[in-house]
């Protein structure tokens, strides 16, 4: 008898992200961030105040809101609890349309900066 695959938690969605705006695990803030998320073992689909659990991360570890690269985390989590399907999808085309998603074409300038360093046109 096939087992039923396991439900997809925030945890999960949170670790993709930072693999997704941190792959060489260069920025340090990213693994601050990721413990925010660490005991976060509910499936993703089922949270009802998934903004509010990531805005409250994020605060966590930038507590004046302008790292940009937190912005784009957030974003990604976002992005990727709505669509689930593509957590494995590229990198670079997952914060091109989480940044769409979030900021609905037009990010803040520190925002649009970090994903252009990272060669990402939104």
């Amino acid at each position: 008898m096939p087992t039923e695959p396991q439900p997809t938690t925030l945890a999960d969605v949170a670790r993709r992200a930072v693999e997704i705006c941190d792959p060489d695990d260069d920025d340090a803030v990213f693994g601050d961030y990721l413990v925010q998320f660490e005991d976060a073992d509910e499936p993703v689909g089922a949270i009802q105040n998934l903004e509010e659990r990531v805005a409250l991360a994020a605060e966590g570890v930038d507590a004046d809101g302008d790292d940009p690269s937190i912005a784009v985390a957030n974003a990604v989590i976002l992005y990727l609890a709505h669509r689930r399907a593509e957590v494995h999808d590229d990198p670079d085309h997952g914060l091109r349309l989480a940044a769409r998603a979030e900021w609905r074409g037009d990010p803040p300038e520190a925002v649009r900066d970090w994903l252009a360093d990272r060669g990402v046109r939104v």
